[in-house]
């Protein structure tokens, strides 16, 4: 299965993933960059800077700054992936920025319940807009 996560919510994006994976499909998720976290900017800058600042430089908990492992890490917190059949889903997730070449034809999916169109709130920023505040330059 494979999904375009524009202008998709990454928690209702994530937990749709995760189960799918946990039933045995592949899902492969495009468009990283403008998956949406919602809430209000500064709360949500200073959640991800709050898990980037926590634990120790060379021992972790290591926290990623890129879209596409945001999304990856978020789908990893809604699995078992201490035991192996977690470890097995989470093989099956592939997460990429933009749309590489070899899915550039490729029907994608869309989560219905995951759209942002049924956002009643302009509260919410993309990932892309995240990692740039986080001090990576996505670009």
């Amino acid at each position: 299965m494979i999904i375009n996560g524009s202008n998709m919510i990454l928690g209702r994006l994530a937990t749709f993933a995760a189960k799918r994976a946990l039933e045995g499909e592949a899902v492969t998720i495009l468009n990283c960059d403008n998956v949406i976290v919602t809430g209000p900017k500064k709360s949500t800058i200073l959640r991800f800077k709050q898990k980037i600042d926590m634990g120790h430089p060379y021992h972790g908990p290591f926290y990623p700054k890129v879209p596409d492992r945001i999304v990856k890490r978020t789908i990893r917190g809604m699995l078992s992936y201490k035991q192996e059949r977690g470890r097995k889903a989470f093989k099956r997730i592939k997460c990429y920025t933009g749309v590489p070449e070899n899915f550039s034809n490729a029907k994608t999916d869309k989560v219905l319940y995951a759209d942002a169109m049924k956002l009643k709130t302009l509260n919410f920023m993309t990932l892309k807009d995240i990692s740039k505040y986080l001090g990576k330059n996505t670009e």
